[in-house]
């Protein structure tokens, strides 16, 4: 069975609207990318979906009580609310610099959660 799927492209400003066919929900053609990274792009989302998360974790003795954190890089976007969830235990001590682990290898992604600010 043949279909085809729509996407607006993400990896650079142009917003390139991508159309993949599918056959028997295998990738026979990717069209209307301007560039390589929207065949990419496209072939990740209907292959191994990723997102990079971001939240926020506790803070105790900080001039803030939380910290804004994200994954250092993609994980699987089926791990998401996992993910969260195991954010959510969380609390971390000030003071909390920009790039601090606050969560190894969430949900055995090999991603680790790191600070995005600085709370003193």
């Amino acid at each position: 069975m043949t279909e085809t799927k729509e996407f607006t492209c993400i990896r650079c400003p142009l917003g390139c609207n991508v159309v993949a066919t599918l056959d028997d929900g295998k990738i026979v053609s990717i069209t209307g990318n301007t560039c390589p990274r929207g065949a990419e792009y496209v072939t990740n989302e209907l292959t191994d979906p990723r997102r990079i998360v971001t939240s926020l974790v506790k803070v105790t003795g900080g001039e803030r009580s939380v910290v804004p954190v994200k994954t250092k890089t993609d994980i699987p976007k089926g791990k998401i609310f996992e993910c969260l969830e195991e954010l959510k235990k969380v609390t971390v001590s000030a003071p909390v610099t920009i790039g601090d682990v606050v969560l190894a290898n969430v949900c055995d992604t090999g991603v680790d959660i790191v600070a995005t600010a600085n709370i003193e």
